[in-house]
């Protein structure tokens, strides 16, 4: 006895309703309902199904199918998620309904004048586990929100039940009969456009042509024609809609870019014994800037150009003993020459500063400033505004501590006595460097002062000038980065110079790409000049170098601090991860040309990492990373991808963590997630050295340090477009 044709599976979507994007949202019953379990709902019918809806009362909290879960959202959807232009990022949430009747979702975006973009089918992202997902990307600055829409898709309904039933012969003319009035309604909501809508018809009429055998009737219905017209122009019953989340995108620098830290009074200075010493100024500083440009960096990040106090100045190495020709602390900020607002005469004049910055923007540099809210006991907000400092007992001001280290020299800020005025200030100042070309400001310390200052203080500045960027810097506690990242700072300083195993890399970056990559972007100095990791300080110059490859590859936006091109690693004493001689604390002019010509320097390396960067949109994005096995514990692997309407680039990074010793291992590549078969190969080319390999599954691998520290491999997809090759700014 012939087997009977029964399935209880729900049944799939098809090609018809997951294909494309529609031209217009067609067809059936909207409903709005919250991303909560909880939240309120709206209802317009706009083509109700051929049956009439049950009704629905206006208190209802799950709305018709549920939409649940959306994701990214941020504080409940109180904050924005982040993108930036054309950035592709993933929308998802749990979507089902009852039974066994077809389900279907999708995307909409709204952009910033509340235009809707067209909307984005979803697909299931593992079969059985309701979690829908679309990969979207906006296309300018602004602000806007995006929308889950689910809907019961009754096309794949039938087409489930008849391709069971006809072939068996079950209710054959009721089955194509039920067809046909289903595409009846779906050519109701397709356009008199190039014969779209005639090619829904031909299927009504194939399906209720009597003269046909029934099979090909059916699979007049299913033809590739039919399918495209529907994937434009689905026939959607009860439309759920999530309620609207914010998100904001920025533009592309907020993501990417690579940073270099100099000071201005370095290059160019004099400093010779018994001396007084002869400062750099901003117009010997900008001789540096053409080289910094051939290292491919996109920013030069200036620490305080301004007035430096004379009281409990710090002299060489931290020493509270400053002697005659002690230059001060940049951050020890104010004098009677003035503020935050004024420039320090050692290194010109505010002309000399626009100069600076225009010479900059010749050289393809964008300038950031470090923007500190303290002042040194001589800075006129002192006698000006005394309700801005703490003051203790005995009517002193205290200064700044961070136990065992103490500031002297930096009288903190008191925010409560009167936040308005100093958010007032703030943004006073802040435009006026905004006035001269400064479009990013590097926040020293924002996890000192209250959230809510900054939240008021950026969202003053975004609200008109919304390309302007604020980096914190902030190695605190974890709730406090994500909290000031959430409120408003575009990009974060983070834990990477202290994450140096396999483990702990794996584990930091598996946090920072995933649900935190909505509103938190990092930023990888790999040094500062308050931090010279002991890994550096004893791995030589293979530290530095593959430090350097970590940087550049797992985070779209990294930094150097001037000195890491020549390996320096002196530390002040053991333990510490302060400099010897540190340039907080003295002029440090650096011998550029000899390191240059006695291959001292690894310049050529960070250049050659820069140029990889623009040319891989792979490495130019943070949420598409994903980790692969190596049997060698000093061995990471890791992958990121990009795909667009251009083509797609997937690039494949081995990096030996041991600046000592070769390491020899197999690398274990996870095929599905590169996009590939498991027992595919394909080609790889070093970016570093241009050799291609050609390479499956199973890999093997000997990277020795100082001389081959890592591959870079960009994955070639014959079959596919390679896209890449030009820099962005």
């Amino acid at each position: 006895m012939p087997a009977t044709h029964h399935s209880s599976s729900p049944p799939t979507r098809t090609s018809a309703s997951a294909a494309a994007t529609p031209d217009t949202a067609t067809n059936g019953t909207t409903a709005t309902t919250g991303t909560a379990d909880n939240a309120p709902i709206r209802r317009t019918d706009t083509d109700p199904p051929a049956a009439p809806a049950p009704p629905v009362s206006s208190d209802d909290t799950i709305g018709r199918i549920p939409v649940l879960d959306v994701r990214p959202v941020v504080w409940h959807g109180r904050r924005p998620a982040k993108a930036v232009v054309g950035e592709a990022f993933e929308i998802s949430a749990r979507v089902f309904r009852e039974g066994h009747d077809a389900v279907a979702a999708n995307v909409v975006l709204r952009d910033p004048d509340g235009r809707p973009a067209p909307w984005t089918p979803m697909r299931e992202l593992a079969p059985g586990t309701d979690r829908w997902g679309a990969t979207v990307t906006a296309g300018k600055v602004g602000r806007w929100t995006y929308q889950v829409e689910a809907w019961g898709d009754p096309i794949t309904t039938w087409r489930h039940h008849a391709g069971i039933k006809v072939p068996a012969g079950m209710d054959t003319e009721l089955v194509l009969e039920e067809g046909a009035r289903l595409y009846e309604r779906a050519a109701a909501g397709v356009p008199k456009n190039k014969g779209s809508r005639d090619t829904i018809l031909a299927a009504v009429d194939a399906l209720r042509d009597p003269g046909r055998p029934a099979a090909t009737r059916l699979a007049a219905a299913l033809t590739p024609e039919v399918d495209e017209v529907l994937a434009r122009h689905p026939l959607r019953e009860f439309v759920t809609s999530s309620e609207p989340l914010p998100l904001v995108v920025e533009r592309e620098r907020a993501l990417y870019g690579a940073w270099y830290e100099f000071f201005p009074r370095s290059e160019g200075a004099v400093v010779e014994e018994g001396k007084p010493p002869v400062s750099g100024t901003f117009r010997t500083a900008a001789e540096r800037l053409p080289a910094v440009a051939a290292m491919g960096f996109d920013v030069v990040y200036l620490p305080p150009i301004h007035p430096i106090g004379t009281t409990f100045r710090k002299g060489r190495n931290n020493i509270l003993s400053p002697g005659p020709y002690d230059v001060g602390v940049p951050w020890a900020i104010g004098s009677p020459e003035g503020g935050h607002d004024a420039i320090h005469p050692d290194l010109g004049t505010i002309d000399d500063f626009d100069a600076f910055v225009q010479r900059a923007n010749d050289e393809g540099l964008e300038i950031a400033l470090d923007f500190a809210l303290q002042c040194s006991p001589d800075h006129p907000w002192v006698q000006k505004h005394p309700e801005w400092f703490h003051h203790r007992p005995d009517g002193t001001i205290a200064y700044a501590e961070n136990p065992p280290k103490k500031y002297q020299d930096i009288y903190p800020i008191a925010f409560d006595a009167d936040m308005p005025g100093l958010i007032a200030e703030t943004v006073r100042l802040l435009r006026y460097w905004m006035d001269h070309g400064v479009r990013i400001f590097r926040v020293d310390n924002p996890h000192t002062k209250p959230v809510v200052f900054w939240e008021r203080v950026i969202a003053d500045i975004n609200r008109t000038d919304p390309d302007v960027i604020f980096l914190a810097e902030a190695f605190t506690r974890p709730a406090m980065m994500h909290t000031l990242a959430a409120v408003g700072f575009q990009q974060s300083y983070t834990y990477f110079t202290w994450r140096n195993t396999k483990e702990e890399l794996t584990e930091y970056l598996t946090e920072l790409s995933g649900e935190a990559a909505a509103y938190m972007r990092p930023n990888f100095f790999v040094n500062t000049p308050d931090i010279l990791h002991e890994f550096l300080q004893h791995g030589g110059r293979p530290a530095f170098e593959l430090r350097a490859v970590l940087a550049a590859t797992l985070s779209p936006t990294w930094g150097v601090y001037s000195g890491f091109e020549l390996c320096e690693n002196s530390a002040l004493r053991a333990g510490s991860e302060e400099y010897l001689h540190s340039e907080k604390y003295q002029l440090r002019p650096r011998d550029w040309a000899s390191a240059e010509r006695d291959g001292r320097s690894i310049a050529p390396l960070i250049g050659a990492l820069n140029a990889i960067r623009r040319r891989s949109p792979a490495l130019r994005q943070l949420r598409d990373l994903h980790f692969h096995h190596a049997d060698q514990e000093a061995v990471i692997v890791y992958s990121k991808s990009v795909t667009d309407a251009r083509g797609s680039n997937t690039v494949v990074v081995v990096v030996n963590l041991d600046p000592r010793r070769t390491q020899e291992a197999t690398v274990s590549l996870d095929m599905p997630q590169l996009g590939l078969d498991w027992h595919e190969s394909v080609p790889v080319r070093d970016e570093l050295t241009g050799e291609t390999y050609n390479w499956g599954r199973a890999n093997y691998v000997r990277l020795e340090p100082g001389r081959r520290p890592a591959h870079i491999l960009t994955v070639l997809r014959p079959s596919s477009p390679q896209i890449g090759g030009s820099p962005t700014t």
